[in-house]
């Protein structure tokens, strides 16, 4: 849940989600760390405390990093804010984030990368501040 307690709003059926966790995030996996513009974000399991990777889209800027949430608020969202931090995979290397929090559509401040704000116009976003 967002910050004001409201759901995010989701833009894919429930089969693109299952289809992309089954057999598009195995190999984003591979291949994010070393996409520009992409990510796999380590996390641990809110409940069970098993350690997740999860393949995401990010928006770097200065000493926060973006993800524009169009999957709505999903386990790895929820399990990145219980947790309170997790580390990304990506080309710039390893990057320990902190302090994640999700802002509702249309409330993006300037911290945030231009294409995020853009993104946050129709969809959440969660936010990181960068160790």
């Amino acid at each position: 849940m967002t910050e004001t307690g409201a759901s995010l709003p989701h833009y894919f059926p429930e089969w693109i989600d299952r289809f992309g966790v089954r057999f598009v995030n195995p190999w984003m996996r591979r291949l994010a760390p070393s996409l520009p513009g992409y990510a796999v974000i380590e996390h641990t399991g809110r409940k069970s405390g098993t350690r997740y990777e999860t393949p995401i889209c990010i928006f770097r800027r200065g000493g926060t990093v973006a993800v524009v949430l169009l999957h709505g608020e999903t386990n790895w969202v929820r399990n990145a804010v219980a947790a309170g931090h997790a580390r990304l995979w990506c080309r710039g290397g390893v990057l320990t984030v902190r302090a994640p929090r999700v802002v509702p559509p249309r409330a993006a401040t300037a911290e945030v990368a231009p294409l995020a704000r853009l993104g946050n116009r129709v969809a959440g976003i969660i936010v990181f501040d960068i160790d």
